[in-house]
């Protein structure tokens, strides 16, 4: 349910974060909570961006979050149902205690949909009333500053930012806490093009297969079911689609600068029809893939965990171990163990320009292929298949009108024309049949790519950030408000997130160039067997005409 707000007085932003608000005006929220009195939302003319918390009242609040009221006040419904649930497959998360509670293997996926047995629960709240109050003071300064403004640099305003909310402004501010000991070590190596994340010693896939659906509780509750077989341990685990997203939310929180891949999307209904089920499994192995491929991902001790327990008491204690690790988001970055090669930041920030505008042109063409592609297949499902049979309809009614005057007929020109018409029948079944082989594969590699492209902003606007930090710094060190051992500091920080994002770059280049030609080989090479296949049955019909 979209959460909504209402402007109790106009408000005229004053920089690119932040939009205008007029008295009344009714605003989309990104999200109930303000951070420092600021809300995030969208305004009636569609812009994005950042307002006061004190001029707008809460319209709709939506269950199980705080509430910001109009004062930028937290309260709290306790008693909410949970919304906004895609798939079943998110219910009962408390430990997934599902390993031995009557699963019952019922059958392959058929077609049929899937319908949910339980239901959402709509709670209705009332609108706030509305009280005229006098217009509140802005404070537009940050009120996190320290209290040392001389000689500390100061916080980003917009605590929206990414550079904010993911702690990196703290760990490149010295912020962050530091451990006595940090077991976990990831390293980046210089390689012939620059940074890059070392190699993993032993790696290894994991396969995905027979998705199969299953039921609990009696039959009460559904579900699909995918084997995975890790070849490094050659021991398949069974895994439910709620088991990765809580994997990919636990990969989310940790490895702020990595680009993650995107899980497949969620859907509403008709989850048990085949087709989405293989569309899932196609996208889960593209996913894994990736995921064993990436030399930190692949050995998070979560994704391990994920991948070879077998037994009920271990797999909720690794579970909570791994939502209790501290390593994550800033504190990730302590565990880099980067090169001791000098890199002017100057270098790595032009490095960084350049990408951030190759993956911006990437990012749309990807887009505007996968339109292309989707609407191609499309026309195979549809147009293309019609308009054959519409053509072998009419051919063999022209074969059924030279029957009519029997003294000028001729039965083996009636039988090639009718038989040519069939064969065009056919060759419109072969194109409906052929996505499936080829151009689904080409969309599962355009969807992945459109989802980690979409990451990369956010990691980039983290390596920006720091750049301003030192830059700052700098200024303030050379005005003798900070000692050079401060801004030093600052400078070696940035230097980590400059080589974790370079590391990630590389290794984005490096699958991209082998994901794009195996799937472009893949495509023509299906193309090619296609099409020949099409020309051997033109061919056997055009061998009766021969005879006549």
């Amino acid at each position: 349910m979209a959460l909504k707000a209402r402007a109790l007085y106009s408000f005229q932003g004053e920089n690119k974060e932040e939009i205008d608000i007029l008295e009344n005006e009714e605003l989309k929220l990104c999200s109930d909570i303000s951070l420092d009195g600021w809300l995030q939302g969208t305004n009636s003319r569609g812009q994005t961006g950042l307002f006061p918390a004190s001029y707008v009242e809460i319209l709709n609040p939506y269950s199980g979050s705080n509430q910001v009221d109009y004062q930028g006040h937290s309260s709290s419904y306790t008693d909410a149902p949970h919304h906004g649930s895609y798939d079943d497959d998110e219910e009962d998360d408390d430990d997934w205690d599902d390993w031995d509670d009557g699963q019952t293997v019922v059958e392959e996926p058929t077609g049929s949909n899937g319908v949910s047995h339980s239901q959402l629960q709509q709670h209705h709240y009332p609108r706030p009333e509305y009280t005229h109050r006098p217009r509140p003071h802005l404070e537009r300064q940050d009120s996190v500053v320290s209290g040392k403004r001389g000689s500390v640099v100061g916080r980003n305003l917009n605590r929206f930012s990414s550079f904010v909310r993911s702690g990196v402004e703290a760990f490149v501010l010295g912020n962050v806490p530091q451990f006595a000991k940090v077991a976990e070590k990831h390293a980046i190596e210089m390689g012939p093009k620059g940074p890059q994340w070392k190699t993993d010693s032993n790696p290894f896939s994991c396969s995905i297969e027979e998705p199969t659906k299953q039921t609990k509780f009696k039959g009460i509750k559904s579900y699909i079911s995918y084997r995975l077989t890790p070849d490094h341990i050659n021991s398949p685990v069974y895994r439910r689609y709620k088991h990765f997203d809580w994997l990919y939310n636990r990969l989310l929180h940790k490895f702020t600068v990595i680009s993650v891949p995107h899980l497949p999307e969620k859907q509403a209904t008709g989850r048990f029809e085949e087709d989405f089920i293989q569309k899932r499994k196609r996208r889960l192995v593209l996913w894994m893939d990736h995921m064993t491929s990436h030399p930190v991902l692949s050995l998070y001790d979560g994704f391990q965990h994920f991948l070879s327990c077998r037994d009920e008491k271990q797999w909720k204690a690794g579970k909570r171990r791994a939502e209790r690790d501290e390593l994550v988001g800033a504190n990730f970055l302590l565990t880099l163990q980067i090169p001791t090669e000098h890199q002017d930041l100057q270098d790595v920030e032009e490095r960084v320009e350049v990408f951030k505008a190759f993956s911006k042109k990437m990012d749309e063409s990807v887009l505007q292929l996968s339109s292309v592609v989707s609407e191609l297949a499309r026309k195979h499902l549809g147009g293309f298949r019609k308009e054959f049979q519409r053509l072998g309809v009419a051919l063999q009614g022209l074969s059924h009108s030279f029957q009519l005057d029997p003294p000028y007929g001729s039965e083996p020109l009636v039988e090639a024309i009718s038989h040519t018409g069939r064969t065009y029948e056919i060759v419109g079944e072969m194109f409906a049949e052929q996505p499936k082989n080829d151009q689904f594969r080409f969309l599962d590699t355009l969807s992945l790519y459109q989802g980690l492209l979409s990451n990369f902003p956010d990691i980039i606007h983290l390596q920006k950030g720091a750049f301003t930090k030192v830059k700052e710094s700098q200024r303030m060190s050379d005005e003798g408000r900070m000692e050079q051992d401060e801004a030093d500091g600052i400078r070696k920080r940035c230097r980590v997130v400059g080589f974790a994002l370079q590391a990630e770059i590389n290794h984005f280049h490096q699958r991209r160039l082998k994901d794009f030609k195996q799937t472009l080989q893949h495509y023509l090479k299906e193309q090619i067997v296609f099409y020949r296949r099409v020309s051997q049955e033109l061919e056997k019909t055009l061998h009766m005409y021969d005879e006549l």
